[in-house]
């Protein structure tokens, strides 16, 4: 597909590591501009090369924006997440300027893929959610592997990248002085969480170990937790943080699952430890007198838990695919751009206990076909060789006229969802 001229790319906050100054680089090896505003120390360690600080105050922050892309002509828009204030922001200012916005965010489908979508992403998704577009736009789409070989990644690349962003972060905190970070709790506290994780380790296992030997062979649910930081959470569900959905989750299965069914709430392995999941899950199994049926697994294959399992209850975690991906019955809660009739169920929980409805795996594979051709990247963060497949594969969705992708997605497209603002907090 030939390219369009030449255009002025700007990047916003990116993932932790060097994946957004690495995808610049190759833009611009290309042939085009390649621009960065940075709002917080760790945006500076991230893009090495020259760039433009802005220090005000989020009150300031559209005027400012607007400013700059007028100024210096800039045609696309990327950003990681379209939910953290900053990114909302720009966003709204980006369509009044007719830019081309591109979010990034976590794979739908994980692992090995990233989103890499137009206008916005999960709960933001112009996608539809009508099972026969699906269908329809399918059938002209190359069959997919059904194996793929798994990109390298490693927890170490994970901790380096966020340590250093959040180190740097806090150490610039006086460059940025009106800078406050869109996370529940400080680094330095989630950094003392983190290490206490790790000294506990051993620990943690082990209890999750004996934990799962009293399920594995009986029938139950899954309830994986979301992180209480993710805008998943916060902006597109109902509850606003993961404790409220917890309470909802046990509380129904109290009252509708069947007798002899149990319930295993399984941690977030990104959660540094902050809030005690295995004290609150087992204080309201008590509370609705379902001790005995709800099991707490801090440390897990969430796979094999999901493998094993009679079905998935999810606000709206990527664990939902995962599921999906095996013909597992799955609920979702809050939005979702998978929750398509036919794909998930569609009743209340309280009946999804009785009875759950496993998905249409012919409708499920047009969805995910779909997915991977318009919205995923192949490839990872956290290793050498993902992140070259990373850039290889934005450089060519970035670079393709978007009237083919607007033609492509023509007739069944749902309305984006307003984003509410909070003056005074920041990405």
């Amino acid at each position: 597909m030939a390219e369009a001229a030449a255009k002025t790319f700007l990047f916003l906050q990116g993932p932790h590591g060097p994946y957004f100054a690495m995808l610049a680089q190759a833009l611009r090896d290309r042939g085009h501009r390649a621009l960065r505003i940075n709002i917080n120390g760790g945006d500076k360690i991230d893009w090495p090369g020259d760039a433009t600080d802005y220090r005000g105050t989020f009150r300031n922050w559209p005027l400012f924006f607007d400013d700059f892309v007028v100024n210096q002509g800039v045609t696309d828009l990327i950003l990681y997440g379209d939910c953290r204030p900053y990114h909302a922001s720009a966003h709204g200012m980006a369509r009044l300027r007719d830019l081309r916005v591109h979010v990034v965010e976590e794979g739908y489908i994980r692992p090995d893929f990233m989103t890499l979508q137009d206008d916005g992403v999960n709960g933001n998704s112009t996608l539809p959610l009508d099972p026969q577009w699906y269908m329809d736009q399918a059938r002209s789409l190359p069959k997919q592997e059904a194996v793929l070989p798994p990109v390298p990644s490693t927890f170490r690349a994970r901790a380096r990248n966020t340590m250093r962003n959040g180190l740097a972060a806090a150490l610039m905190r006086p460059y940025f002085p009106f800078y406050n970070t869109h996370r529940p709790h400080s680094f330095l506290m989630e950094s003392i969480a983190w290490c206490w994780k790790l000294v506990m380790r051993q620990s943690h296992e082990q209890r999750s170990r004996d934990e799962w030997e009293k399920v594995r062979d009986k029938p139950f649910f899954t309830l994986p937790l979301q992180l209480n930081s993710d805008y998943q959470i916060r902006i597109h569900s109902p509850f606003g943080n993961m404790r409220a959905a917890l309470r909802f989750v046990i509380k129904s299965f109290a009252q509708h699952a069947p007798a002899g069914v149990s319930l295993v709430v399984k941690r977030h392995p990104l959660d540094p430890g902050l809030v005690g999941w295995d004290r609150l899950t087992r204080r309201l199994a008590r509370h609705y007198d379902v001790a005995d049926r709800v099991i707490y697994l801090s440390d897990w294959d969430i796979a094999q838990v999901v493998e094993k399992s009679i079905g998935v209850v999810t606000v709206n975690s990527t664990v939902g695919t995962l599921a999906l991906n095996s013909g597992k019955p799955v609920v979702v809660l809050g939005h979702s751009v998978y929750k398509i009739p036919g794909v998930v169920y569609q009743a209340s929980l309280d009946d999804f206990w009785a009875a759950p409805a496993a998905p249409d795996m012919k409708l499920y594979a047009a969805f995910r076909s779909v997915l991977v051709d318009r919205c995923l990247i192949r490839g990872g963060l956290l290793s050498e060789e993902g992140l070259q497949m990373l850039v290889a594969n934005a450089v060519e969705r970035l670079l393709h006229d978007p009237a083919t992708l607007l033609a492509m997605s023509h007739g069944g497209r749902r309305k984006r969802r307003t984003i509410n603002i909070v003056h005074g907090d920041a990405a």
